[in-house]
């Protein structure tokens, strides 16, 4: 509904065709949700439809320019002041791969993890640095400031995303370990008693969260 609603906050700053509306779209986020020509004419149809949009003649160039009807401007003010809805959150293409990735044979999910942490990490460093070029150019008066205001409001948020990213990501594989080893001791404490060894003899399983215990403190 964001490309939607989007393309509606454009129409009611004027008239504006396809291309226009993409290019100024990409315009106020930066690039960071790219749309296609296709993809804005079919909104725009749906819009239509719906009574919040109407065409509004011709530019010189002969493009066809669409209008936003007063349907159309209660619906976008309406949808400002509506929170956002929470209750269906968008699929995580992360959190899938790691609920996937757990119990999965010949995956190491640790190594999982701590690649996506290094990507993240880099992540943020770039918005980082985006955040500072956007900061100079409406400190400098370069460029158009409501664009530049608009793209550091979604640059922080991809900030913030990914810095939460990162947190989760060390409480994955800190829950991970801990579960792993519980896992571990089950199968040496559920032994039959004429099959278990002399209790102060280490077990394989024993040696191994020893080390596992050695490797975390290091």
């Amino acid at each position: 509904m964001s490309i939607r609603h989007g393309l509606l906050a454009l129409l009611e700053r004027g008239p504006r065709y396809g291309s226009q509306l993409r290019t100024e779209f990409e315009s106020r986020t930066g690039s960071t949700w790219p749309l296609n020509v296709g993809q804005v004419y079919t909104t725009l149809a749906r819009l239509e439809r719906d009574g919040l949009v109407a065409p509004g003649g011709e530019d010189t160039a002969g493009h066809t320019l669409y209008a936003i009807t007063e349907t159309g401007r209660h619906e976008l003010h309406a949808w400002y002041e509506r929170p956002v809805d929470r209750a269906n959150p968008p699929r995580d293409e992360l959190a899938i791969k790691l609920a996937m990735a757990v119990g999965a044979p010949g995956v190491d999910i640790r190594a999982v993890i701590q690649s996506q942490r290094h990507a993240t990490v880099q992540a943020m460093q770039d918005y980082t640095r985006l955040k500072a070029q956007a900061l100079a150019a409406i400190e400098s008066g370069r460029s158009g400031e409501r664009d530049d205001i608009a793209w550091l409001l979604v640059l922080e948020q991809l900030i913030f995303q990914t810095e939460a990213e990162a947190r989760w990501l060390d409480h994955c594989e800190s829950r991970l370990v801990r579960l792993s080893a519980r896992g571990e001791r089950a199968p040496a404490e559920a032994e039959p008693p004429e099959a278990a060894t002399d209790p102060t003899t280490p077990t394989t399983t024993d040696r191994s969260l020893s080390r596992t215990a050695r490797t975390r403190r290091v």
